[in-house]
């Protein structure tokens, strides 16, 4: 085996080891310090935050140390729990209708210019009207709760799906639909070989946004319903903290929803990577 050879497969070895360091800036970081780095911070802010609870004596009532918190997660980490997984039913139902309905009907609009001419002005009016405004008139026109929290959380994570699947299939380029036509391709083919791989970046950065928006929607949705009970969700535990000045509750309870909210988007982002890492320009490694 020659020199050369040599040095493209030890290239190769580095290149898909999963220590292997990235370039940031200008600058060859260190995968393991990428993640070292975030987390230190985070040690960091709570170990001030912890000692200045302690040094200045602030009431638990007006700022709970990170200590405080952590024990009212103990607990009622039973109750917190059950409150989220009631919200991330809401939150996953949602989602995955608006995946449905918004790629469907941005296949539908990419087949017809007078269809999407027709359509797509409303799903911008839906986006850009406040879902807290409207989120009252849905609870009074639907017949369960749970409808109009689902309906609240669909209307909110539907439009990034159906805007960034669209321009993604009309981003298609001109040279191969020409291609396509010169073999005489069908629609179907055209659509299925072509323009729908062509969008699956742009698809899969909409669900990245829709993921969180839905959360976000359905604690907002939960906020104007205000429904008490043993199913309640975790927007509910929220008020109710707030009303009890349990303080380390609230805190407990935002600091679920805020990881839960992360872990959406890792979730996402890590589909996103495991799908384009092999072709697409934004998750292959670069070679210089």
């Amino acid at each position: 085996m020659s020199a050369i050879e040599k040095m493209n497969d030890a290239d190769g070895i580095a290149g898909d080891a999963p220590t292997a360091p990235i370039e940031a800036g200008g600058m060859t970081v260190p995968r393991w310090l990428q993640a070292l780095v975030p987390i230190a911070m985070l040690v960091l802010l709570l170990v001030v935050w912890q000692a200045y609870v302690t040094i200045a004596n602030v009431p638990h009532y007006i700022l709970p140390s990170p200590v405080r918190i952590w024990q009212a997660f103990v607990e009622d980490h039973e109750m917190l729990l059950h409150s989220l997984v009631i919200t991330l039913q809401t939150t996953f139902l949602a989602l995955a209708i608006a995946l449905v309905t918004g790629v469907a009907l941005a296949i539908l609009m990419a087949q017809s210019r007078w269809i999407e001419l027709a359509l797509f002005p409303y799903a911008v009016i839906l986006q850009v009207t406040p879902i807290v405004a409207i989120a009252p008139l849905i609870l009074i026109y639907t017949s369960t709760t749970n409808q109009a929290l689902l309906i609240c959380a669909w209307i909110v994570a539907f439009f990034p799906v159906l805007s960034n699947t669209s321009q993604g299939l009309h981003s298609t380029d001109h040279n191969l639909l020409n291609l396509f036509e010169l073999y005489r391709a069908s629609r179907w083919q055209t659509l299925w070989l072509l323009r729908l791989p062509n969008a699956l970046p742009y698809f899969l950065a909409g669900l990245r946004i829709a993921g969180g928006l839905a959360l976000i929607a359905a604690v907002v949705a939960e906020f104007a319903a205000g429904t008490p009970g043993a199913d309640a969700g975790l927007a509910f535990r929220l008020i109710e903290a707030q009303h009890r000045l349990n303080i380390p509750r609230l805190f407990a309870a935002l600091v679920l929803l805020s990881v839960t909210g992360v872990a959406i988007f890792a979730a996402t982002s890590l589909l996103s990577h495991l799908l384009l890492r092999r072709w697409h320009e934004s998750a292959v490694r670069r070679e210089n």
